[in-house]
């Protein structure tokens, strides 16, 4: 039996993408019942992205984020995208090829350290991203580096809430156990999904992303629960 896969580890980490990508998208609309989609369009609308911005989408995965925001910022605009894994990079450019006319771009990088100017970005996205880098303050200290001052980013995540006895803890815990993992399992990435719980053992609350935020820089940040308390969206400006 292969040893489980540690949250924060970038191979490993990087290798589970490489690995779910042909069944994330159809796993991702499967397991949320369609709603990770609202959740995302809540993301952008807390954005308000606007014709002629250039946006970042960190850990971009397959490329959903990253092309519905550059629906948004023609003309003028760019989006850039960009994810550790190749494979979910790959079905991104996919994505993209059928959609010539959006000003997009995909490239393989690392969140925590991407290399890009400072001030790059007028606003960004990370969408189940930041839980998954071996530090999420460092994560934060480089996604308030890329932005202009005032510019916002949107932080979307599973909540990992405070009281780990509670009700919205109990039925987390039930939904990751009895729902996504046997019906991963169908799909012969078991070992791939239950990473998701041990994952949310390490990720900071709501309360303590803000605090992280505003260590890194950040003149506001609001952590909003979604979906009862089961997602989380980190709506920062610079």
């Amino acid at each position: 039996m292969p040893a489980p896969i540690q949250p924060g580890d970038p191979e490993q980490v990087r290798d589970l993408f490489d690995r779910i990508a042909p069944a994330y998208d159809r796993l991702n609309d499967l397991l949320s019942l369609g709603l990770h989609r609202i959740w995302k369009r809540q993301a952008v609308a807390w954005l308000a992205p606007r014709p002629g911005e250039r946006l970042l989408d960190l850990c971009c995965g397959t490329g959903d984020l990253a092309l519905l925001l550059a629906e948004k910022v023609r003309p003028g605009g760019l989006v850039l995208g960009l994810d550790a894994a190749a494979a979910p990079l790959e079905r991104a450019r996919q994505r993209a090829r059928c959609q010539p006319w959006l000003p997009v771009e995909f490239r393989q990088g690392d969140a925590a350290a991407t290399g890009l100017a400072e001030g790059w970005a007028d606003g960004a996205v990370m969408a189940y991203g930041l839980r998954n880098l071996p530090d999420p303050a460092e994560g934060l200290r480089e996604l308030r580096r890329l932005l202009r001052s005032g510019g916002r980013a949107a932080v979307l995540d599973f909540n990992r809430p405070a009281d780990a006895q509670g009700t919205a803890a109990a039925f987390q815990r039930f939904y990751l156990r009895r729902l996504v993992v046997p019906l991963a399992r169908q799909a012969g990435l078991e070992d791939q999904y239950a990473y998701l719980e041990r994952s949310l053992e390490r990720f900071p609350t709501g309360a303590e992303q803000q605090e992280l935020a505003h260590a890194a820089g950040f003149s506001q940040a609001r952590h909003r629960l979604l979906a009862g308390g089961q997602m989380g969206l980190l709506e920062l400006i610079a």
